[in-house]
Parts: C-alpha cells; structure tokens; sequence
C-alpha cells in the first residue's frame, strides 16, 4: 500500500487499465475520457487514495454528502454505477469489496505517478471536450441560421451574450454553438449552468470546479484568472439573470486579463460590461392568421415546425391537415413562438388532438402542463419558468407587471404610466420599471410606423393577470385602461375626422386593447358608462380598419346599454350611423338599417351637424343604390351635394358629384354619367381630395370603375380598360377591403363584357377569397355570382346555373339588387343554352321587368338582345326581331354604343340568314364605323369578321 502523505496533489493513480488524476477528477482508460457522475467519482477518489484499507460507511457520507443527511440507498445505488463503470467482477477483475456492516475496501493493486501536464488542457481529445458540453438536440428546429451568426460573433468578439425572454431557446442555442466550435478550442469548451446557484458569489467557485481545479485563496476570480491563464477555452455561462451582478464582474476580467478565453453567456437581461456584444434571440417565426392557410404553407415556419414534431412525440401519428393547419398557426401566435410554450403544448396533442389542445390553451390549462421528465425544475411547466423569473423582480416592478397584464397585445409608454400608476409623479416609477422590464425580457418592444410599442408574451400576460386577481385590484386597472382608451380615442382628431381623410392604418397596434377594454367595460361586472363612450369613439376606428363586424356587434350592444330614458343623445347619433353603415356591409339591405339611418338623419339634422349629415347622406346613398332604389338614390346624391357646397366641404362636392355620376350611370344615361364623373375628377385635382376615404373604402375607386363602365358602354373601350388597370392598382395600394372589393366585382363584369374570360376569372376567385377574409358576406356573393356568369359564358352552363341560382337567393335576402338583373340575364342566358326555352323566356321577362320598375336600366338593351335569342330559339322570329328592335332604340337613347353593337350583330345575322346579306352588313356597317378604339376586343373582332364573311 502507498504511503498518502507522500502523495502529491497531481499525481496520477493507476490500477488495472485505469488513470485517476484525483486534482483533476478524471478518470482515464487507454487514454479515453470513462464517464463517472460526481458522487461515484467521489467515492473512487476516497477508496483509490486508501486503497488496502476499510473506508466505513460514515467517512463515505462525510466525503460525498458533507453537511447533508441521505439515506443509504443513496451509497448503494453510486456504489453500484461505480462498478458497472469500472467492469467490476468482469473477466476476474476485482477492484472494490464490501465489508459487511462496515464499508468498502478498495482491492485492486495502486500505483502512483506524477502527472506530467494537467491533464484537461493539454492533448484533449475531441471525445473528452464533448463530454464537458450538455448533449445537443438531435434536431433544432428554426435556429439553425442564429447558430451559424452566433459562431462566427463569439470567434469575431469572444464575449457574446444571448439575451431574451425564459423559454425561448437561449441554453439549446448556447449550447449548438458550443459544439459547432468546440474543435477550435483545444483546450475544451465548459459548460456552466449557474441556475441552480443560491449564492452569487459561487459563480467563481462553480466556474472553477467545471474546469476542474478547487480554489484554494480568499479570492477565487484571482486564481481561476491564474488557472485559465494564456490556455484557449470557451466559457458557457448559462442563466446569469439571477446571478448577474458577480456574473458581469467576472467576465469582463476573464475577457480582458485572458486574452484567449471565450465567453458565451445566456441570460434574460444584458450583463452590460466592456466587451460584451449582445445577441436578442427572437421567438420561432409562426405562421400568419389566415383562415386559408394550408399545411404545407403552416410548416414552412419553424414555431409550426416544431408543434407537429413535439406532438407526434407525444403520440400524435398523423400529417398535419389544411383544416387543423390554421388551429397550429393560432396556437403558435397565441405562444407568441415562445420554444418552451410550444413544447408543452404539442406535449397535450397527443392525449387530447389539435383542436382539444387549443381548447385548453384558451382555458389557461397551459400554465401548468408538465414537460419532459428530465426537464430541468424552471422549465416543468410554464408557471414554474414564470415563477423564476417573478421571484428575480422588485416589489415595485412586480406590481407594474401584474398591472399591465391588462393590455392586449401592443401599448404605448404614455398608457403604460396611466393604467399602472397611482398618480403623476407615480409614472416616471412606472416608466422606469417598464424599462427595467424590458432590460428583464419579460416585456418586448418594436418600433411600428416609427412609434415605439410595448407588449407582454402571451404566457407572460396571463401568469401576471393570474397574479393581479390575487392582489384584488383587477377591475380597478380594467376600468382604467378602459378610460384611457376612451380618452385616447376621443382626443385623436385623425381617428375623429368625419370624412376619413385620414388612413387609419397605423392605429392598428391600438385594437386589440380597444376591443379588451369593450368587453369588460360592457359586460356585467364592467362599467357601461365608459364602455357606451369607448363604442363611440371606437366605431370610426373599426371603421377604418375595415372591422365592419365587430364595429356593428359594439355598436349593438352600446345601443342595448343606453338609458331609454335619456335618447336623443349626440352617441346614439355617432353609434346609430355606425350601426347602419357596418350592417350595409355585412348585413346586406333591410327595413331595420334604413330605419338606422333615417334615425341617425333625424339626430344630424337636430344637433345642426352638417357634416355628419352630410355622411350619413353618403351612406345612405349607397345604401339605396345597392338596394337598387336608384330612383331614390339620386336626390339623395343631389341633396348632399348642396349641403357640401354650403357647408364648402371640399371631399362633399366631389362625393355628390361621382355619386350622381353613378347613379345617372345604373339608370342609363351614360352621358350625364361621364359628365358627372369627370367634373368630379377635376374637382378632386382642384380641391386637393387625394386620399379621403368614405366608410372603409375610398370613393374614387367606385369613381374609376364607374366612369371605365361609362366609357365602355360609350364605345371607348382601350380607355376603359386603362382606367380599370388603375383602379386595381389604387385599390391594391391603399389596402381598403371594401375598396378592393369593389375594385373586384366591377373590373371582372368590365372584362367579361370584353370577353377576357381568363382575366374576369382570375379576379372573380381574388374577390371570393378576399371577401370571405374580411367578412364581407354581400362581395363574396357577388362573386360566385359571377363565377356562375362566368361558367356560362364559358359554355359551362350547368355548372353556372346551380351557382347562379344558389347567389341570386342570397341577393334576393339580403336584398342587394343593384346588379341582380343581369345575373337574370345570365341564368336566362344559361337556360337556353340548356334547351329550357319556356323557364328561360320566363325568367328574362321578370329581368326586364325589373329594370324597368326599379330604374337599374343600364343593361336593358342587353337584357333585350338576351331574350331576343330566346325567342330565336323558339322560332318566333318575328318576335325576335321586335325585341332587337327594341334593345337599339334603348341603347341609343343610353349613349350605349357597345349594346348597340350586340344587338346589331345578332339582327344582322338574322337579316343574313333571311337571305338579306346587304342589309345585314349595312345594319352592322352603320354601328361598326362609330368605334375608334378597342377593335382587340371580342365583340368587335366578332363584328370585323361577320362584315368579312358578307363581303
């Protein structure tokens, strides 16, 4: 047996195949790392350095649990793993024995050698560097670029920390980036995890031991500084965020007294210390909100990536489908691609399937889903990573915290301080501990159309609204966030300007704490009186969003909550306009909106608000006009227009002006149409009304549209076709629903008209799926009906009818009858193309009596030609021929050249087929020689070729 107090601290212990460096802790075997837990290690170090003499039980717990009480399964079960590691009792290797109710004797002959070189320094293999670093992720989904940049900084800098919020990824990217380095670090890459430090000033200590020296001074930095030396290592200082004053200290000396050490630090705040370079680790891309979404579109986003891996882990075996592939794109964003979140989340699928698990987010259940069992404690549940992160704040921060869970989604500094703080001099404390917050990453912030917004995770909001209900105080910080935003919105002259002349779209950050703030105050234990007042000054904001069903649904509810016996009130005006106008877009057209309107009129004319007045005339106008009251609309349109001029409202006059343009237009007089459409062209260069908008759409696009329909009726069909170019385009560029919608609905009839069946069908499957998107239930009708006019001018008659049919009884309920007559037209059209004469003939006279009684008569002459080939059908000529006859003494009077031209073709051919060739192609000739442009079209190549053939 050695003599231990000739021992010196490095020597080496050898036994067998095996190295024991015991200052070291290693234990060798041909050179090669054997992988030993501590406690074991401990063991082997207390029986190799007596080796030949009995080590009791008692001296083995003081050794390896000092100050700690255990039991004695503990040894055994160490015991055990220290045998199996050593091949104890394999091929007659014998190297520790048990004393029976004493303790171990280690057995095996021991020599000792001084170690020339410390061992973990210098000529380390790859395999024994790797066994320093945690295990990297078989897979890591969305980080794989940060890990590269993350690479290339800490080699460019040498002290990068990874900063951002609990979960988000920041150990398993710390420790990538270890490993894709570690064969540049020779001298080994460490790994530190500082989380389970109590006491900051171990940090020094923990670094230490990792390296694999015990500090031995009163200053541990001064020695490990020494240890590290010139030696090239990479430091991975893992959660630093409660430990981060020691932890900041220390590295900047490590950074600046070792000039080849590396340090990769992860935490949830900057250290902020010379020659710290700061990396912001994001949350995973999630897919966007779109109801459309497909699967393959969901996994392109590395937070939807990871949702399915996790969840068929957990047992979920199928694809991902289109129908769930939008549930994961909320569960994604409603995680806020928070890792850890979405880790324990897709943990549930399995169990419970897609949907369920969104189920269960909604409820809060996700606070406290167990993850991995081998998870570390922060990260079991979400609650227990909030927890560490709660327990790391001030008093003072903690209660800014709880009270800003109440907002949804982004929020300024100024309604920071207002909602969270007690009095004026109380907000700078609250914007102080907003920044301290932010510094914390358990707030975010972005900048949005150059402002600086705010915002709580998801995960984060609801553990601090959890909280704010235990301090009892949650309704008292409700109503003032909902006061705020009244406030707000009330004193915004932009959101307030009657006529839109402002683009609204920068308040978007604003809606969702605008909608919270209406649902509490409106509901029962809310206060109404400040919610009727924020559905007030909301309703022009939903408007200008384009949020036509939720600023009915507030509206409707404001109303319900108004004393009856207090009416008459300036909100019931501004709420009962709003109403109206909501439900027109997507309620369609009923007695109830009208009333609402008239209402709203009534309530104008008492206050002598002339220019709420003069919108709801706007809006009424168009009411009427969809209703297809054109009749009615157009003293509407000419009455505002003599209030706009008296009251000099600039964007009024040239309103009133394009809507007498259009309604002239839908009657059939294209002349006074164009007329009217053009003076309000040059009125608008005049006035300078660029950029106002009316009720979420911008008038001058329904303008364009009109005038380019005017211009093709009128024979000038090149211009039409320009204009509509540049309606599409405007549309586009200013992203109003409504607008682009109209944009949609008139261009794809235009282009049917000129027989571009390709182009009409490519915007009639834009306007279905942009109208469903927005809710905006009368366009996406509109637009299978004319899917169904479509299918018929293909020669897809069947398949149009049953569109057709199934539209036109959703127009005719919803009362939107402005273009209902020529889709008659077209399901006539589509009946006799499939041999149903009588149901057709039937059906086109109910069109032409429809247009005659209601005034729409733009597309009689049409409607005429439509039957007129019916009747040829039916061989009643004679009948026929009236009927065109007709169809051009209408168009003429219409200014309708284009009419004019299609019932021309079709009497000339029935001239042809009589056997009067000359006068069919002078009837034809007569109509023909009047175009100067558009001879690329179909209707008028069709009309070149007729005039060829009876040459």
């Amino acid at each position: 047996m050695n003599d231990r107090r000739n021992s010196h601290p490095k020597d080496v212990l050898s036994f067998g195949p095996f190295n024991l460096c015991a200052v070291e802790r290693l234990l060798t075997k041909a050179d090669e790392p054997i992988p030993l837990g501590g406690r074991a290690l401990d063991i082997l170090i207390a029986l190799v350095e007596r080796a030949g003499e009995i080590v009791t039980h008692k001296e083995l717990f003081s050794t390896v649990w000092p100050d700690v009480t255990v039991e004695e399964a503990n040894l055994r079960f160490q015991m055990a793993a220290l045998r199996k590691a050593l091949g104890d009792g394999r091929d007659g290797a014998r190297y520790v024995s048990n004393v029976a109710g004493r303790g171990y004797c280690f057995v095996a002959p021991v020599k000792r050698s001084s170690a020339k070189q410390p061992v973990p320094f210098t000529g380390t293999t790859a395999t024994e560097r790797l066994k320093k670093l945690p295990p990297r992720l078989t897979r890591m989904v969305g980080r794989d670029d940060t890990v590269r940049a993350l690479a290339q900084q800490l080699q460019a800098w040498r002290f990068v920390s990874i900063v951002g919020p609990g979960g988000v990824g920041k150990t398993t990217v710390a420790i990538s980036v270890a490993h894709a380095l570690v064969d540049g670090f020779h001298d080994a890459a460490f790994f530190i995890d500082l989380a389970a430090l109590t006491d900051a000033k171990l940090v020094p200590t923990a670094i230490a031991s990792a390296l694999g020296f015990m500090v031995q001074t009163q200053d541990p930095v001064v020695s490990l500084l020494a240890f590290i030396g010139d030696r090239k290592i990479l430091l991975v200082l893992d959660n630093c965020e409660h430990v981060i004053g020691v932890a900041a200290a220390l590295a900047e000396r490590v950074v600046s007294e070792a000039p080849q050490a590396h340090i990769l630090a992860t935490s949830r705040e900057a250290l902020r210390v010379e020659g710290e370079h700061v990396h912001l680790l994001y949350s995973l891309d999630c897919p966007p909100e779109d109801a459309g979404l497909t699967a393959p579109e969901a996994l392109r986003y590395p937070a939807a990536q990871l949702f399915m891996e996790r969840a068929a882990a957990s047992g979920y075996g199928v694809a991902l489908s289109d129908v769930n592939a939008p549930i994961v794109a909320r569960i994604c964003r409603r995680l806020d691609g928070v890792a850890l979140a979405i880790e324990l989340a897709a943990s549930r699928v399995g169990p419970v399937g897609i949907r369920g698990t969104a189920e269960l987010l909604d409820n809060r259940f996700g606070l406290l889903w167990q993850g991995r069992r081998t998870a570390l404690p922060r990260h079991e549940t979400l609650n227990a990573m909030l927890d560490w992160s709660y327990s790391l704040l001030s008093e003072r921060e903690r209660v800014v915290l709880c009270r800003l869970s109440v907002f949804v989604g982004n929020f300024t500094l100024q309604a920071a301080g207002s909602v969270a703080s007690e009095t004026e001099v109380d907000e700078a404390d609250v914007v102080d501990a907003v920044a301290s917050l932010v510094a914390k990453s358990l707030i975010s912030s972005s900048v949005i159309n150059e402002s600086t917004y705010y915002r709580l995770l998801e995960t984060t909001r609801a553990y601090a609204a959890t909280n704010l209900a235990g301090r009892d105080e949650a309704d008292r910080i409700a109503q003032r966030h909902a006061m705020f935003y009244s406030e707000f919105l009330a004193h915004d002259e932009i959101i307030q300007s009657l006529f839109g002349e402002h683009d609204l779209s920068g308040y978007g950050p604003y809606i969702g704490n605008v909608r919270a703030a209406l649902g509490w105050a409106l509901s029962d234990g809310g206060d109404v009186a400040v919610g009727i007042e924020l559905a007030t000054w909301a309703a022009p904001l939903f408007f200008g969003l384009s949020l036509f069903e939720e600023c009915r649904g507030w509206c409707e509810r404001a109303l319900a909550a108004l004393d009856a016996s207090s009416p008459g009130t300036r909100q019931e005006m501004v709420l009962q306009e709003a109403l109206a106008l909501s439900s027109m877009f997507t309620r369609g057209h009923t007695d109830q909106i009208r009333a609402e309107y008239e209402r709203g009129l009534a309530l104008a004319e008492a206050f002598q608000d002339r220019a709420r007045q003069l919108r709801l005339l706007a809006g009424l106008n168009i009411f009427l006009t969809r209703l297809g009251d054109i009749r009615g609309a157009l003293p509407v349109s000419e009455q505002g227009g003599v209030i706009a001029q008296a009251a000099k409202h600039p964007f009024g006059i040239v309103w009133a002006e394009w809507g007498v343009g259009n309604t002239h237009h839908f009657m059939g007089n294209q002349t006074l149409a164009k007329l009217h459409f053009e003076r309000g062209m040059e009125l608008e260069v005049e006035l300078g009304t660029f950029n106002a908008h009316l009720f979420g759409f911008d008038p001058r696009i329904f303008a364009l549209v009109g005038l380019a329909r005017t211009l093709w009726l009128r024979g000038f069909s090149d211009q039409a076709l320009r204009i509509v170019q540049k309606a599409i385009d405007e549309a586009a560029s200013r992203g109003h629903p409504v607008s682009v919608c109209v944009s949609l609905v008139y261009v794809s009839t235009l282009l049917l008209w000129t027989g571009d069946l390709p182009g009409a069908g490519d915007l009639v499957e834009q306007l279905i799926v942009h109208a469903g998107r927005y809710s905006l239930a009368p366009y996406r009708v509109l637009g299978i009906a004319l899917k169904g006019e479509l299918a018929i001018a293909r020669d897809e008659p069947e398949a149009g009818l049953d569109l057709l049919r199934s539209a036109l009884e959703i127009l005719r309920a919803q009362q939107f009858n402005l273009l209902i007559t020529g889709f008659i037209g077209a399901l006539a059209e589509g009946l006799r193309k499939t041999g149903q004469f009588e149901e057709s003939l039937f059906t086109i006279d109910g069109a032409v009596a429809r247009a005659t009684n209601s005034g729409v008569e733009f597309d009689l002459p049409e409607l005429l030609r439509i039957k007129s080939q019916i009747l040829v059908a039916q061989h009643d000529r004679e009948s026929a021929m009236n009927c065109l006859t007709q169809a051009l003494t209408v168009a003429r009077a219409q200014s309708a050249l284009a009419w004019e031209l299609r019932s021309s073709m079709a009497l000339a051919r029935m001239l042809s087929e009589d056997g009067q060739r000359d006068q069919a192609r002078h009837t034809l000739t007569l109509v023909y020689d009047r175009f100067t442009e558009g001879f690329e079209t179909a209707d008028l190549k069709l009309a070149h070729a007729l005039l060829e053939d009876w040459k």
